[in-house]
Order: structure tokens, then C-alpha cells, then sequence
């Protein structure tokens, strides 16, 4: 079996450039290149099987249902999207020489892209404040791939600052989960059993989440944890952890409803990467992609209506959900571009339509 690629030889990959070392890690299991050979079908017209494609290496055939041919070199521009992303298919895939392959679950990846850059947004919109580098740690806990982005800001103001002595008993085992913590400052150790017994399972450093087994569980502490020396604890309790695991609900449109709204004066709103906007995005629609929304939201017009779209609908969920906040009125797409029929997207797509791009300064400009 060959080994799984490494980050640096897939940057060049849209949108995978974006995710961090830790996601990259996630997704180890599924960066195995899959060997085809000449002349060997990757998937048919219509297949709707939930996985994102790459060419890597070798040479495919594009082909729709009329005929219409399309030849992927890898290493072209066109190879570094994913292939024919619609579902269902909207071409036949078939290599032309010997050719490798890169298939990842599409939701993984949606989910792990749009953690990162609301992860992104939040870091710029915390940038003055000296607890970013921590903050970075902490987003860095697996917890948080199962908490939707919009709710961390939340969380923060929910937490409780406890300052510690070294020695100082955090929880303890067997006592009722009524909280998690996180490690602010200092370092502690977790231990279970006592006595004889005593067995140090782990130290724990800035950043680390503790306590939540018990909640998610609803089973009693299965460990002590204490302080190796002097620092800070930040508590949350069992009502904002759960709330923190819910996703908010935002306001949904269809491609039907978002014509009416457009007639009316409403925009598109492209939360995509810039460069998979380029390749294709609704006529007069502005990109703003989501890890710059805050910071570029003064350019949108409060008297407007943004209708925000992305492949698979999370992360124009999470726009919207900010904008909201921020007082703007939006909906998010319904499930996204990725679950049109093939007509209804190629109706609201274009590559070469005309847009505008937001830009630093305070100003946005046509696309191509």
C-alpha cells in the first residue's frame, strides 16, 4: 500500500491549501494516492457517490452525456480543483494513461475547511488580544471539530476563570461532571487510582480541554487531574457545553427564492476561496471569502440582501450566521451549489461572467 502525501506535496491542491497540520492529520488515513490505469473508468455520469476527487498524476477524459470531451493533464491549473464536483456527476471520468488519484469523503473535508476558516475569522476579529496564541492551542483540541465555528466566540464569554496553586486538585475522579475546564496557563497531570495503585495517565499543557468525558458520557470523572504548578483554568459549564455543541439555525433559501430575492434587489455573496470563485461563480456575485467576512463586512451594504453560497452549504451557513450578528440581512443557499441539478447549476454558474472581488482598503473591484 503506498504511503499517505504529505501536505507539501498537495498545497497546490484548492481548497486543501487552507487546512492546518493537525487537519491535514485528520485526513492521513485518506491521503493514499489510488493507482488507475489506462483506459480504467474513475466514475460515471451521474454517480453520486460523496467523495472529492484529485488528478495527481496521468491524464483523464472529461465527457458529458452529449459528447462534450474535456482532456485533465495533472499538474494544469484546471487538476488543481476538484473533479467534476456536482452530484450527481455531471461527466464521465476515464484515464487515457496510467494515471494516480487522490478520493476524500466530502464531508469531512467541508466540515474540516469550514472550521478553519471561521477559525481564521475569529483569529483576526481576537488579533489585539494578548490570548491569541492560546486560543490558537485550543482550537487546536479535537473537541472543537465537533462544535460548530459560529459558537466558539460564544463560548468565550461563557468561560470562567479559575487561578490555581501548584498541587491544587482540578477534579477528581468519581466525582459527578458538572463542568469541563481548559488549561490557560501551567501544566497539570492526570492520574487514576490512588495509592498503590496510581498510575499518571498524562500531563497536560496550554491548550488542553479536560472534564469533558464526563459530560458527553453523563458517567462519573474517570480520572483525577491536578496542578504541577502555579496557573490559570478556564471553566465551562454543563448547560454552555452542550449549547456549545448545538449549530445555530440560520436562514435558508432555495435557488427558486433566491431569484425572487435578486429581483428585488438582493446580491449573491461568494464565500469561497478567491481562487474557486475564479474558476466559476454567479454573474454580478461578490467574493468575500468566509475567513475575511468580518474584516471586510463594512463593504456590503446594510440596506441590502446578501444571498451567500458555497459547495456544500457550510460555509455560506456560517456567513450567514455572522451577518446576522453584524446586522446584515442573508440567507445561505440550501445545501449549496453542490446539491443542484446540473441544469440549475450550470444556469446560476459562469467562468468567465463579470463580478466583484472585495479588496483591502475599503474597496471591491469587477472580476473577470
Amino acid at each position: 500500500m503506498s504511503e499517505p502525501l504529505n501536505p507539501e506535496q498537495l498545497r497546490s491542491l484548492t481548497p486543501l491549501n487552507v487546512l492546518s497540520e493537525q487537519q491535514w492529520r485528520e485526513l492521513r488515513s485518506q491521503l493514499v494516492p489510488q493507482p488507475l490505469l489506462a483506459g480504467q473508468l474513475l466514475f460515471r455520469q451521474g454517480d453520486q457517490a460523496r467523495l472529492t476527487y484529485y488528478l495527481l498524476a496521468g491524464e483523464l477524459l472529461l465527457q458529458t452525456h452529449d459528447g462534450q470531451q474535456q482532456r485533465l493533464l495533472a499538474g494544469s491549473e484546471a487538476s488543481c480543483h476538484p473533479l467534476s464536483p456536482s452530484l450527481p456527476r455531471l461527466h464521465e471520468a476515464r484515464a487515457l494513461s496510467d494515471a494516480s488519484v487522490l478520493a476524500l469523503d466530502s464531508a469531512t473535508l467541508n466540515r474540516l475547511l469550514t472550521w478553519r476558516l471561521a477559525y481564521q475569522d475569529l483569529l483576526l476579529a481576537l488579533g489585539q488580544n494578548d490570548d491569541v496564541e492560546w486560543l490558537e492551542r485550543l482550537l487546536e483540541n479535537p473537541l472543537f471539530a465537533k462544535v460548530p465555528p459560529s459558537n466558539v466566540r460564544a463560548m468565550l464569554e461563557c468561560l470562567q476563570r479559575v487561578e490555581l496553586a501548584a498541587g491544587s486538585t482540578v477534579l477528581r475522579e468519581g466525582e459527578v461532571g458538572d463542568c469541563c475546564y481548559f488549561l490557560n496557563s501551567g501544566r497539570a497531570e492526570v492520574i487514576r487510582g490512588a495509592d498503590s495503585d496510581k498510575q499518571v495517565l498524562a500531563e497536560l499543557d496550554v491548550g488542553a480541554c479536560f472534564g469533558e468525558e464526563a459530560l458527553l458520557a453523563d458517567r462519573p470523572r474517570n480520572a483525577t487531574v491536578t496542578m504541577l504548578e502555579d496557573g490559570v483554568v478556564l471553566r465551562l459549564e454543563r448547560q454552555a457545553f452542550f449549547s456549545l455543541l448545538k449549530a445555530p439555525v440560520v436562514d435558508e433559501v432555495s435557488l427558486g427564492e433566491g431569484a425572487r430575492l435578486l429581483a428585488s434587489g438582493a446580491q449573491w455573496l461568494d464565500v469561497r476561496l478567491q481562487e474557486e470563485y475564479e474558476r466559476a461563480h454567479a454573474l454580478e456575485s461578490l467574493n468575500m471569502p468566509l475567513q475575511l467576512l468580518r474584516l471586510k463586512a463594512r463593504l456590503l451594504d446594510k440596506n441590502r440582501t446578501y444571498l451567500c453560497y458555497c459547495d456544500s452549504g457550510k460555509r455560506s451557513a456560517s456567513a450567514v450566521f455572522l451577518l446576522s450578528q453584524l446586522g446584515f440581512s442573508a440567507y445561505a443557499l440550501r445545501d449549496g451549489l453542490d446539491a443542484l441539478p446540473a441544469v440549475q447549476r450550470d444556469g446560476l454558474l459562469c467562468e468567465s461572467g463579470s463580478g466583484y472581488l472585495a479588496r483591502s482598503g475599503g474597496r471591491t473591484e469587477r472580476s473577470r
